[in-house]
């Protein structure tokens, strides 16, 4: 499979999507995975980037993604390892979606 160029970021939004991108608990984010709206971003992807190219509609590099499971919708294995774990997350939003990466635990404070 041949991976072709990204498209040019938008630095701009990625700077206003930075400025919202906030921590948040289980609690917060059960809601939004109740809908099926959470998106995981593995560890090592660079969460403002996903949620830029998920807001410039880059479809083409976010099919790359999924298919190399750098990000994935969140499922029911992930919600009770969540609630097991008392899991942080960065997150941010990009309507409808809610992208989030889950924050080490010793790396929390």
């Amino acid at each position: 499979m041949r991976l072709s160029a990204m498209l040019p970021i938008d630095e701009e939004l990625k700077a206003r999507l930075n400025s919202e991108t906030g921590k948040l608990g289980w609690p917060e984010l059960q809601r939004h995975f109740a809908r099926g709206v959470v998106v995981v971003a593995a560890p090592g992807m660079d969460l403002v980037e996903v949620a830029t190219r998920m807001s410039m509609d880059d479809g083409e590099t976010i099919g790359q993604w999924l298919a190399a499971e750098n990000i994935r919708r969140a499922n029911e294995a992930d919600a009770r390892g969540w609630v097991n774990s008392d899991a942080i997350f960065w997150a941010v939003v990009v309507a409808p979606w809610v992208v989030v990466q889950e924050i080490p635990q010793h790396l929390d404070s």
